[in-house]
C-alpha cells in the first residue's frame, strides 16, 4: 500500500521556515498542495472508518474548509511572533459535539523530526479544567486504569510540559494522584519517526495508536459528560 507523506513534505515545510513570508508561500502554494495539504486529506479520508472502530462520535473530516486538517495560517493578532506560517501541518479528529463544548480530541503532528500523535485535551477553558480534576478525584480507579495502564505507559506518555507548582487550592495534597491534578493539560501522546510517517505502515499504525489512546479519551469524555 503506498504511503501519504514523503521526504518532500518535509522539506517543504522546512523550507517554509527559513522563507516564511507571503511572497515565497504563494510562490510555492503548489508545493504546500502537492506536498502537504493533499497527502494529509487522504489519510483522513482514509482514517475515517478506522475512527468509527474506536468511537462512533469521532470525525476525521478531510474537506479543505473546517474540517479536520487546520490552517497553515497562523494567527498572529496577539503574538509577538508575527511569522505568518506554521511550520508544521496538524489535524485534529474531533468530537461530534465539539463544535458546541469543549471536548477531548485526537490530534495527529507533521514536521520533520518532531512527528507525533497524541489525544485529550490541550489548554482547556477553566471549568473544564476543573471538571476534569474533580472527576479524577471522584474516580481514582478508573483514572489508574486509563493514564496508568503498563500497556498504556508503555505506549504513550503523558504530557508534563505545564503543571502547577502544588496541588491546586480545594484539592488534597495528599490524593494519590496529587500530581496529576497539578495538570495544566490532560494530554497522552507518542512520537512517530518520520520513516513511519512517510511509509506504507502509516494508517495501520495510527490504527493502534487510536486503539490504545481510546481509554484515556473515554475517561476524558465521561468526566465532561460526553458520549464516546
Amino acid at each position: 500500500m503506498p504511503g501519504y507523506f514523503s521526504e518532500a513534505s518535509f522539506k517543504f515545510l522546512r523550507s517554509l521556515a527559513r522563507n516564511n513570508n507571503r511572497e515565497w508561500f504563494h510562490a510555492h502554494k503548489a508545493a504546500y498542495e502537492e506536498q502537504v495539504r493533499r497527502p494529509f486529506q487522504r489519510l483522513l479520508t482514509d482514517l475515517q472508518p478506522v475512527l468509527a472502530e474506536v468511537s462512533p462520535h469521532y470525525r476525521s473530516e478531510p474537506k479543505t474548509v473546517g474540517g479536520s486538517l487546520f490552517r497553515i495560517q497562523r494567527d498572529t493578532r496577539f503574538a509577538n511572533d508575527k511569522a505568518p506560517y506554521k511550520t508544521h501541518q496538524g489535524a485534529r479528529l474531533f468530537h461530534e459535539r465539539g463544535r458546541q463544548v469543549e471536548s477531548p480530541s485526537f490530534y495527529i503532528h507533521l514536521q520533520g523530526g518532531e512527528c507525533f500523535i497524541a489525544a485529550g485535551v490541550w489548554h482547556p477553558q477553566p471549568d473544564t479544567l476543573r471538571k476534569i480534576r474533580h472527576f479524577v478525584l471522584d474516580n481514582p480507579g478508573s483514572w489508574k486504569a486509563a493514564a496508568y495502564a503498563p500497556a498504556f505507559r508503555k505506549r504513550f506518555d503523558l504530557d508534563d510540559s505545564e503543571m502547577l507548582t502544588r496541588a491546586p487550592r480545594g484539592f488534597p495534597a495528599e490524593f494519590e494522584f496529587a500530581d496529576d491534578l497539578r495538570r495544566k493539560n490532560f494530554v497522552a501522546l507518542r512520537a512517530i519517526d518520520d520513516a513511519v510517517m512517510t511509509g506504507p505502515r502509516l494508517l495501520s499504525t495510527l490504527h493502534k495508536d487510536l486503539t490504545g489512546l481510546a481509554p484515556f479519551t473515554d475517561y476524558l469524555c465521561a468526566a465532561l459528560d460526553l458520549e464516546f
